[in-house]
């Protein structure tokens, strides 16, 4: 069992950067697929990015590619998310998730909320114009 913590969401102004953090209780240093997603109210999730962790294989939706990235920290267990040039349209919970996958060579992860095991319980962000 992996047990996921979000942190670092808060308000801030459009094109003010801020980084999230996932924090895992267990390591999740290689073949993990951990994703971002997000959530507005009145629609499902959907992911914004997800990493395949100790190959560094990455997918980012099309949104948020160039502002976004994500990326892992071995030594603290840690898949941050960083937000550069945040729009109002990226106001949301931002919830990571995560899954051990055996990916073949060059797969990414799969960005479907069902395909992922472990949840952590989000953070708000909202972004200001």
């Amino acid at each position: 069992q992996v047990q996921l913590v979000e942190s670092g969401g808060g308000s801030v102004q459009a094109g003010e950067s801020l980084r999230l953090s996932c924090e895992a209780s267990s390591s999740i240093k290689s073949r993990y697929c951990v994703g971002w997603f997000r959530q507005v109210p009145g629609k499902g999730r959907e992911v914004i990015a997800n990493i395949y962790t100790g190959s560094g294989r990455t997918y980012y939706t099309e949104s948020v590619k160039g502002r976004f990235s994500i990326s892992q920290d071995n030594a603290k267990n840690i898949v941050y998310l960083e937000m550069n040039s945040p729009k109002p349209e990226d106001t949301a919970i931002y919830y990571c998730a995560a899954v051990w996958r055996y990916l073949m060579y060059g797969a990414i992860c799969s960005g479907e909320e069902s395909a992922y095991k472990f949840w952590g319980q989000g953070t708000q962000v909202t972004v200001s114009s």
